[in-house]
């Protein structure tokens, strides 16, 4: 039996690390292709893209549509489970950009490139 000393431990195992988090973010705006999630995160290689949407998809996050066509097309997107997560994943956006303005008026040399800005 698996066993957590806090909760936060659980919700980390899932959406802990570099990428994962990312990858949600991004897929709560719609379905996304591999190449299309690899172009909108700089610096990660497809192999570990691959490998962090399998977690996702393994802990039920993310969906997988694979089209039966040639060549073959699969697309990414959140299940009515992973869609919990938003909440968790716009405060983390939230915290975020309130962190970057607060580094800002402390004179580092900083800034946020998202088109958005909630």
């Amino acid at each position: 039996m698996k066993q957590y000393n806090l909760g936060i431990e659980a919700t980390l195992e899932i959406i802990g690390g570099k990428w994962k988090s990312l990858i949600i973010c991004l897929l709560m705006s719609g379905r996304k292709r591999t190449s299309e999630l690899q172009r909108s995160i700089p610096g990660i290689s497809q192999k570990v893209l691959i490998q962090q949407l399998r977690e996702l998809e393994k802990d039920g996050i993310i969906g997988r549509h694979v089209y039966n066509q040639m060549p073959p097309k699969v697309e990414y997107y959140i299940t009515e489970y992973g869609i919990t997560a938003n909440e968790i994943i716009d405060l983390m956006c939230s915290w975020g950009r309130a962190n970057i303005q607060i580094r800002q008026q402390q004179g580092e040399d900083v800034m946020l490139l998202e088109n958005d800005s909630k």
